[in-house]
């Protein structure tokens, strides 16, 4: 029972106190006077009255009423009624006022009021919410008072006082208060359910579903709720609402429904709320919540709108949940939305009354709860039951059972204050239940089958629903009310008949009250019985999860994997497990894996120990470590726990007395420093030792059982858990009724079971805690344990804990220096835990200052032990490992450090890893060796299912790009390594971790011997250079020992002096020239060219010949046997012959200007030049240009006779003069002027050389121009132009780039790349000579700087900038005779003049930064360090992002442009940034695709000597290949162009004589340095060092090459690996590829790796490696048992699939050698028998004149232009075919193939036909057209099925040309040649075939091929 009414105060306008604008209230009257012992009187009551401030107001208002919730201390909430009116008094301003100033509140000029009206509240104060009774109780003391009805005040007052109700328990009682009134008050039947009359209905009308939903979710997860309204009751029942709906759990925090507005600043708390405010407040509570980080979420019940701060992020319910209960909630509260789209809908389906409907959304949240808690009790674990039970809950055991462990909203519900308070209250097992208790208990099943279909789940809340309904009206509602109010507004408007509310007698008051308190005592006490009971657990978790399908999925074949490996272990068959252990491993990543594995284990544990040998110790440790690898710290599924007593029973003998556990090998998991956990699991631990003790007093026979499966975690099974919690419920129920001794006996036992396990755990933690070797303290450091706050729902002292760390730490005895600090924080985190676990538990002080005592002791001792341990662990034979596998080394390469120990682990290429398919290779256990050329890794992959390959990856150590250290955690063993990740240039990565046996300093020598390696001080220190030098400096670190041999280094001395000696000597004397005899065979040629050298007299100085001193003549004679002359002769640019025999009128010469290298270093010492231009001009036009690299002719068209010239770009100050008009006269002659007019005088001589320049008048004006060098096929040209216009608008930039690099230009906006294709050309239009063209689209932009250039080129009109027609046009129909591509960002402020004939063609060029990036971009796009899910990180983006395409195809588009303007006539140069890097790709791919003799191996020998070596590009520089260059950084320009011609190759397949391989030989080389050919900077460097001619020398060593080129021939004598049989070129090819970049390809060097052997450049090694396989492969007595399969599995990143599967001609090819071999025949040379087969095939071709239908076709030249065109393309590892159509301009010629000219589908005829139709018989006939029409060749097909004969244009035609039905045919008959039928085919060929319309005539090839034909025709007719 309990009071109705605590106090009833009056509280009115406090008129002594009103100062400033606010006036305040004050208590008039309080009964009783004297505070009640149970429940004092609430303070500030006088603040809540008025929430908006005590004011007078002008005019009186209604009476209001609202209830507002103050908490007291103890959280106990009390309800305060509050009843206010308005009574009238004289102003207490007027008198004031006119003395005063106008008071701010009031405008000025306003006549006061006589009269204000002040506020009076009448306030009930009670601890129960009986909101109605309350407002009919103050309104009848209203009511008495305003109508004066005799009742006396003070009678109302102390009946209200007196009156006692039931708190809970479904009576109504009738009350009256002595007014002639009767109310009837009904209470709940169970008071722990919220009573909400109608709120929460009404918050949902006001907010909306989602919005209520998110202020659900926001209170359970702690957030802080603002509600803001104009009424106070709506506030109060908005926050009543909220709470309501979150039953069972019930707001532990803030709680203020009402907040005046005077306690404001309350918002500004820290701690989550829900707080109600006036919206007469809403501007100052945003000012507040604004300065308060915005983290208040704000509800506005009148706007209906729910404000979520962006910072702010609310957990949402768990899907599908959520789903489930907006759906739910949407029927109760819109039953019409389901049948709003009904064709008939129902007459009506208005929802509830609100009073129902309220009930309704309660049972929503109800059943949503009873979804999310089922189970709960499950995880409960008691761990005291007397005198009080303490219950815990298991957190991530719940967490797990549901596959819930990633739940956000969960995790938080369950870590806060309401769902601690939650277990609290609904964990003791004995006591009354509820509605909740039942749901779980009893519905789960119900929930679970019905929560899919929605109408059952609407019929389960509206049952639930009845029952809240029924809780709060049990009894159909009774009209007994009579309640007095006052009489319709008394005289409201005449307010001087209303009296002052009278003061109260307060003696009458308290005798009443007196009086009641009497009778109470002499009344007996009302005893209700308490409906205790024991609350049931409802169905167990276990499979609850199944319905997710979150189990993963682990079939019966994976656990007994797992259990015949223990069993193998154990039965001591360590071969088998080994097998096993890969698929162990792996099937572990399961959870029912991993449980399985620990029941296993548990059965081999006999009275708690189980002693192993090493192996299966070894074994089990790593099944261990395993298992908790994928265990989170929380340990959700338990498997941490079950091991944990595990990890304490498996141990091995070290040696006398010296015994290890598992527990020292399975530290390094992050679960064992999750307070947590540990909590979890002593609570468990306790929970059934607890049960065993009362299952002992209870009876003996049990509690065995039961000890079996003490040591098992919470997940133990339901029966044992059951039983506790049953057994707790039971012992509660008895303890009343046991005596004080009984009561104090089992508090006692219970206590010291506590503290045992108390003990016992700080045991164990140690145990886990303290690492093995405790100088390294690894996991300490690694989780920071010391500062693992347990994040528990319970607040602990700290304390004593604290205390007795401090002190272990000043006064322990053991103070030991190394290890004191891992032990000072394993025992401050041990203290920590028996701190928190002891209070909780309720274990004495006594005990716990004991355990604090007793820890220190305990981790010391066990330091001491595990010391021994370390130590004896120490000299254990060390786990047999793989054995080191040595590296083939080449001739000359010596290992700098021995094999070390490493892992290779895998990086983000999949195909090693086996996420492709396939076994996986990596990672792999090996060593990494360390040469004086490369890096090699060779070991042995993990799996054993590939354990018995050999893994091999290399690097040249030149390659290097960049070196990283990095941290790597290996699988097997969880320890973290350190490790580098080395990557290279040749698209390889290395990604090691350092074995434990290699010590870190070890690794560091390594990563500094690799640096020295990597950037020697002098290019004389690379492989190249030191190869075979056994005396290197570097072997003394090889040599171990400190003191070296003071012989080595003197000798080491001696060497150094000789060699900087021989370099002195080299650079002022040069070397001899080797001698006619040993000089290679290439320059045999040689021997027959007159050589000697140019005397013609030069005005600057004389340079005779025979003025050359005899060293520099010797040079001299060098430099001309250099290859580059020979390419001038065949050029005709100039001979190095006797003057008198050279004709003067040859345009060029070869000039020896540059012999000394004086005129520019970097150029090659003979150059050529113009025949006019004498020497000494060219010294001074050199200044003008960067690198003094004057322009130079490097190659001219034989055909057009148009030269290339190269050159670097301008010096800035010799641009504008470069471009002066001619005629302009300047002011004086300056230095500048007189260059630039000799500039000018250069170029014109190079245009006078050229054919078209020279005609008879003599003017070199362009006047005179003729168009003979377009005569030569006038119509291609008229075609070409707009072709070649379009190519140079799009490689110069448009008018909106900004002039600079490429980034901005072409390459910023990729979309452009390919927007304007070419017009495309009539096909009756005649192809111009010769040429391929791959159309090239562009952005179609024009020139920023002279936009006639791109349209004179295109014919086009160039308009004048004010519209008028562009003068001089019929100049500029014409081409200029020389074109200079320059680099627009150094052309600025050119003039271009009409009447010169050289123009300016502007294009970006992108700058070495740009292809350094693009190239790092690259890299790591193809060989990524670590894999990616990320969509950003794919590799197509990354390659997209890399921009590395972009770079090609822009080189490319250039360098078509240059080609197709030589082809044309006009010359072009060069002339790019320091000319040689982009000028040095552009000039060599012009060559390239112009000249065929650049598409051999010679030519393209010659090519890059000739264009990259001796025009200097910066090899050693670009390749930072030394100290000095390092800071420069690896930038790959000649890889670019590697790439530009591998694109070109793969276009044009038929034109190469070398092969892919042969491109990406160059590029692995080029890196690599294992030649000397690509060092150094230029042939002036070469010389200077004596490398350049040395090469063509005398040869010490036979097997060491020093030159690429000298390797590549050899090879290329033994192997055909360089050749590509498809080459059958066409003379004077031009080829014009495609360069967008839709068109280009990822080269597959940058993709390709061959583990097997490593990369395959190196050829010797890949062959040796190759045969020491086969002599392994080579069993020693043959297995006769099973016959050996031919097949083999061949792994893409493992073998080399162009030796495992050869392509079809190279196969035969090593046939015919095996066949020598076997019969003992010489062998023959491969290329000796290629050209014999060559030589056959064409003699056949010709006897036969038809087109032969083998594959050796492929070979033979005869084929016609047209197919060649469009390309047939073998891939390299295979005849495979793919047929590339790509035609741009070479629409076929004629329609017909002719019988000598294979049209392309004879060569296909050999393959299957695709067709799906049926073809009984097909070929080739000649049939005779209509009347007057010619013999064709047509496709014929006989089809039995259709019964038809169809003809189509060729075999590969899908369209049938016509149809001869044979059902319409009389007769096949011989026929007779007809007029124009086929000549040279015999008579018999020929046939007729009659039918009913007409006679068709045939002729087949040949006469049996006629008869044929004959007799299919006629098998049909028969069988028809």
């Amino acid at each position: 029972m309990a009071r109705l009414a605590d106090y009833f105060v009056v509280v009115g306008y406090d008129l002594d106190k009103r100062g400033g604008s606010e006036g305040q209230g004050h208590i008039l009257q309080r009964f009783p006077e004297k505070d009640w012992e149970d429940n004092p009187f609430p303070q500030g009551i006088e603040l809540f009255c008025q929430p908006n401030g005590w004011q007078l107001v002008p005019e009186r208002e209604r009476p209001s009423f609202f209830v507002s919730v103050l908490t007291d201390i103890n959280s106990e909430r009390h309800y305060c009624a509050c009843f206010t009116f308005w009574e009238g008094l004289d102003n207490p301003q007027l008198p004031k006022a006119e003395a005063s100033e106008v008071d701010e509140d009031e405008v000025p000029g306003l006549v006061q009021p006589a009269q204000v009206f002040a506020p009076k509240s009448l306030v009930l104060v009670s601890r129960l919410d009986h909101t109605e009774v309350f407002r009919n109780c103050l309104g009848l003391i209203y009511a008495v008072h305003v109508d004066s009805l005799s009742v006396p005040l003070e009678t109302v007052i102390g009946n209200l006082l007196t009156c006692v109700i039931p708190v809970a328990g479904g009576s109504q009682r009738t009350i009256t208060l002595g007014a002639g009134d009767r109310q009837v008050i009904q209470t709940p039947i169970n008071d722990s359910l919220p009573v909400s009359g109608s709120s929460v209905a009404h918050l949902f009308r006001q907010l909306g579903i989602v919005n209520v939903l998110y202020l659900f979710c926001a209170a359970l997860t702690e957030h802080k709720i603002l509600f803001l309204s104009s009424s106070y009751q709506r506030l109060t029942d908005a926050c009543r609402a909220l709470l309501a709906i979150m039953f069972p759990l019930k707001y532990s925090f803030t709680y203020v429904p009402i907040l005046p507005g005077k306690l404001l600043e309350v918002l500004s708390t820290p701690t989550p709320f829900i707080i109600g405010v006036n919206s007469f407040f809403r501007s100052e509570t945003q000012e507040l919540v604004g300065s308060m980080t915005l983290d208040v979420i704000i509800a506005d019940l009148d706007g209906g709108t729910v404000t979520i701060p962006e910072c702010v992020h609310i957990s949402l319910l768990p899907d599908p949940l959520l789903q489930q209960t907006q759906t739910a909630l949407s029927m109760v509260l819109d039953p019409e939305l389901e049948m709003a789209d009904h064709a008939f809908p129902p007459s009506s389906t208005q929802p509830s009354t609100l009073k129902i409907q309220d009930k309704e959304i309660r049972a929503v949240f109800l059943w949503l709860f009873g979804q999310l808690f089922n189970g709960y009790r499950w995880c409960l674990h008691i761990i005291r039951i007397h005198p009080e039970p303490v219950i815990r809950f298991h957190k991530a055991a719940f967490l797990g059972q549901r596959a819930l462990t990633e739940d956000d909203f969960l995790m938080k519900v369950l870590d806060g204050m309401a769902f601690a308070g939650f277990i609290s209250e609904r964990g003791p097992p004995y006591r009354p239940t509820d509605l909740f208790d039942d749901l779980i208990a009893n519905q789960v099943e119900r929930i679970r089958q019905e929560e899919c279909s929605p109408h059952k789940v609407m019929n389960h809340i509206k049952e639930l629903a009845e029952q809240l309904f029924k809780n709060e009206n049990p009894y159909p509602a009774v009209a007994m009310h009579k309640v007095q109010r006052p009489a319709e507004s008394p005289g409201h408007n005449d307010p001087k008949n209303l009296a002052m509310f009278p003061l109260l007698d307060d003696v009458t008051v308290q005798l009443f009250i007196d009086h009641a308190a009497a009778k109470l005592q002499t009344a007996p006490p009302v005893v209700k019985a308490e409906l205790k009971g024991m609350v049931p657990s409802g169905p167990p978790l276990g499979d609850i999860v199944d319905r997710h399908g979150h189990v993963l999925a682990n079939s019966a074949r994976r656990l007994e994997v797992v259990r015949n490996c223990i069993t193998y272990i154990f039965d001591n068959k360590m071969l088998e497990a080994k097998k096993l252990m890969p698929a162990v491993l792996r099937a572990l990543k399961g959870r029912a894996a991993r449980v399985c594995l620990t029941q296993e284990l548990n059965q081999h544990v006999l009275q708690n120990r189980a002693v192993l040998d090493d192996q299966q110790f070894d074994y089990i440790v790593r099944m261990m470590n395993c298992t908790l690898q994928d265990c989170s710290h929380m340990d959700e599924h338990g498997i941490a726990a079950i091991l944990l007593p595990l990890v304490t029973a498996f141990c091995r003998k070290l040696g006398a007395g010296i015994t290890q556990f598992a527990y020292s090998c399975v530290q390094e998991h992050m679960v064992w420093t999750n307070m947590q956990f540990w909590e979890a699991m002593f609570y468990s631990d306790v929970q059934n030792h607890i049960r065993a003790l009362y299952l002992e007093a209870d009876g003996g026979e049990q509690s065995i059982a039961s000890r079996g499966q003490q040591e098992s975690g919470p997940a133990a099974g339901g029966q044992e858990l059951l039983g506790a919690l049953e057994l707790a419920s039971e012992q509660s129920r008895l303890w009343p009724t046991l005596s004080k001794e009984q009561q104090s006996e089992r508090v006692q036992k219970e206590e010291s079971t506590v503290f045992s396990q108390a003990i016992h755990y700080a045991n164990r933690m140690s145990y886990l805690l303290l690492p093995l070797d405790t100088s390294k303290n690894r996991l300490l450091n690694r989780s920071g344990i010391g500062d693992v706050e347990s994040v528990s729902n319970s607040y602990v002292t700290n304390s004593i804990a604290g205390s007795m760390a401090e002190s272990y730490d000043t006064e322990s005895g053991f103070e030991d220096a190394e290890s004191s600090d891992v032990a000072n924080s394993v025992v401050r985190f041990i203290n920590r835990f028996v701190d928190k676990v002891c209070n909780e538990s309720g274990v004495t002080n006594e005990h716990l200052k004991a355990l604090h005592t007793m820890i220190p002791d305990i981790v010391q001792m066990h330091i001491e032990t595990l010391d021994a341990v370390h130590r004896e662990s120490k000299r254990l034979p060390p786990i047999q490992k793989p054995k080191l596998l040595r590296p083939i080394l080449l001739a000359g390469e010596e290992l700098v450090m021995d094999g070390m120990r490493v892992h290779l682990i895998s990086d983000g290429r999949e195909e090693a890893t086996g996420a492709l398919g396939g076994p996986p290779l990596l990672p792999a256990e090996g060593a990494i060796f360390l040469t004086t050329y490369r890096l090699i890794f060779k070991g042995t992959p993990n799996d054993p299912l590939v354990g018995e390959q050999v893994v091999t990856r290399s690097f040249p150590i030149a390659s290097l790009t960049k070196e990283k250290r990095i941290s790597v955690s290996l699988s097997m063993d969880q320890f973290i390594q350190e490790g580098l990740q080395l990557r290279s240039c040749t698209f390889q990565l290395l990604k090691i971790a350092f074995d434990e046996e290699v010590a870190s300093d070890l690794a560091e020598v390594f990563r500094k011997h690799m640096h020295k390696l990597r950037y020697p001080q002098h290019v004389q220190g690379t492989f190249a250079f030191t190869v075979g030098q056994s005396g290197k400096t570097l072997v003394e670190h090889k040599t171990k020992d400190k003191n070296q041999s003071i012989k080595t280094l003197s000798k080491n001395l001696v060497k150094s002096a000789k060699r900087t000696i021989g370099r002195q000597y080299v650079t002022r004397k040069k070397y001899s020239p080797p001698t006619w005899e040993n000089r290679s065979s290439l320059q045999s040629e040689l021997d027959e060219d007159e050589l000697s050298v140019s005397e013609e007299l030069d005005q600057s100085s004389l340079t005779l010949s025979s003025t050359i001193r005899s060293s520099d003549r010797q040079t001299m004679s060098n430099v001309v046997e250099r290859a580059c002359c020979r390419d001038y002769q065949r050029l005709g640019l100039g001979t190095l012959s006797n003057s008198l025999t050279r004709s003067k009128n040859e345009p060029f010469r070869i000039s020896t200007v540059n012999r000394m290298y004086t005129v520019c270093r970097s150029y090659p010492g003979l150059l050529i030049v113009p025949q006019s231009i004498p020497d000494s001009t060219i010294q001074r036009i050199s200044r003008c240009y960067r690198q003094n690299r004057f322009p130079v002719v490097c190659w001219r068209n034989s055909r057009t006779k148009a030269v290339l010239l190269r050159s670097a770009g301008l010096h800035a100050k010799g641009v504008v003069g470069f471009f002066k008009s001619p005629n302009a006269t300047s002011a004086g002659p300056s230095q500048v002027d007189s260059t630039s007019l000799e500039q000018e005088k250069y170029m014109q001589a190079i245009i006078s050389s050229m054919p078209s320049y020279c005609e008879p008048s003599g003017r070199n004006t362009l006047g005179g121009f003729t168009s003979t060098h377009m005569s030569t096929s006038d119509s291609s040209d008229k075609l070409r132009q707009p072709k070649i216009g379009a190519l140079m608008k799009q490689v110069m930039g448009g008018k909106e780039d900004v002039p600079g690099t490429f980034s901005r230009g072409a390459l910023g906006q990729r979309a452009r790349v390919i927007s304007l294709s070419q017009p495309r050309v009539s096909g009756k239009a005649r192809n111009p000579p010769g040429g391929k063209w791959g159309s090239i689209r562009g952005s179609g932009r024009l020139s920023a700087y002279n936009p006639e250039v791109g349209n004179r080129l295109s014919s086009k009109e160039s308009p004048q900038p004010n519209g008028g027609p562009s003068e001089a046009l019929f100049l500029r129909q014409q081409r200029a005779y020389l074109y200079i591509i320059g680099d627009k960002t150094q052309l600025k402020g050119g003039k271009q003049d009409s009447f010169q004939q050289w123009e300016v063609v502007p294009i970006e060029v992108c700058d070495v930064r740009q292809v350094k990036n693009s190239f790092k971009k690259l890299i790591k796009a193809c060989v990524p360090s670590s894999a990616t899910s990320e969509p950003s990180m794919t590799f197509h983006r990354c390659l997209e992002e890399s921009e590395w395409m972009c770079l090609l195809h822009r080189v490319l588009q250039v360098s078509v442009l240059v080609v197709e303007l030589l082809d044309t006539g006009s010359s072009v140069m060069v002339s790019l940034e320091d000319g040689w890097d982009v000028t040095t790709q552009v000039v060599s791919l012009v060559q390239l695709l112009s000249d065929p003799y650049y598409r051999t191996f010679d030519g393209f020998r010659l090519l890059v000597e000739k264009e990259w070596l001796s025009f200097g590009h910066r090899f050693s520089h670009r390749g930072a290949q030394t100290l000095a260059s390092q800071s420069s950084g690896f930038t790959p320009v000649f890889l670019q162009f590697l790439d530009c011609v591998h694109q070109i190759h793969l276009q044009f397949p038929m034109e190469f004589e070398f092969s892919q391989y042969y491109l990406k030989f160059l590029a692995y080389h080029y890196v690599s340095n294992r030649f000397r050919t690509f060092l150094l900077d230029s042939d002036y460097e070469r010389i200077e060092l004596g490398v350049l001619y040395e090469e063509k020398g005398e040869r010490k060593n036979p097997q060491v090459c020093k030159s690429v080129w000298d390797y590549i021939d050899r090879l290329n004598k033994k192997t055909p690996i360089f050749f590509n049989y498809m080459f059958s070129p066409e003379d004077e090819e031009v080829l014009r590829p495609y360069s967008f970049i839709s068109n280009l390809k990822v080269w597959d060097f940058y993709t390709e790796e061959t583990l097997s052997e490593g990369p395959s450049y190196d050829w010797e090694l890949v062959q040796r490696g190759r045969q020491e396989r086969l002599a392994e492969e080579v069993p020693d007595k043959p297995d006769t048992t099973t016959p050996k399969s031919q097949r083999r599995i061949v792994w893409p990143c493992y073998d080399s699939r162009s030796r495992v599967v050869p392509d079809a001609i190279t196969k035969l090819l090593q046939d015919l050698q095996s066949l020598e071999a076997e019969l003992g025949l010489p062998p023959e040379k491969w290329k000796d028998t290629w050209d014999k087969i060559k030589a056959n095939q064409r003699a056949e071709a010709k006897l036969e004149n038809r087109p032969s239908f083998n594959s050796s076709l492929l070979m033979s030249s005869n084929l016609s232009h047209q197919r060649r065109s469009q390309g047939v393309y073998l891939p390299e590892s295979g005849v495979g075919s793919s047929i590339n159509l790509a035609m741009d301009r070479e629409t076929s010629t004629t329609s017909t193939p002719v019988a000598g000219r294979p049209s392309t589908s004879t060569l296909y005829s050999q393959f299957q036909s695709t067709e799906s139709e049926n073809r009984s018989f097909e070929g080739i006939l000649f049939k005779k057209g209509a009347l007057l029409k010619p013999w064709k060749p047509r496709w014929f097909v006989l089809d039995k099925t259709k019964h038809q004969l169809r003809y189509y244009e060729t075999r590969q035609d899908k369209e049938c040309k016509g149809v001869i039905e044979l059902a319409e045919v009389e007769s096949v008959i011989p026929g007779t040649p007809t007029m124009g039928a086929p000549k040279n085919i015999e008579e018999k060929a020929f046939f007729d075939l009659k039918t009913t319309k007409r006679v068709y005539n045939f002729c087949a090839q040949d006469s049996p091929n006629a008869q044929l034909w004959l007799d299919s025709i006629q098998s049909c007719l028969s069988d028809a």
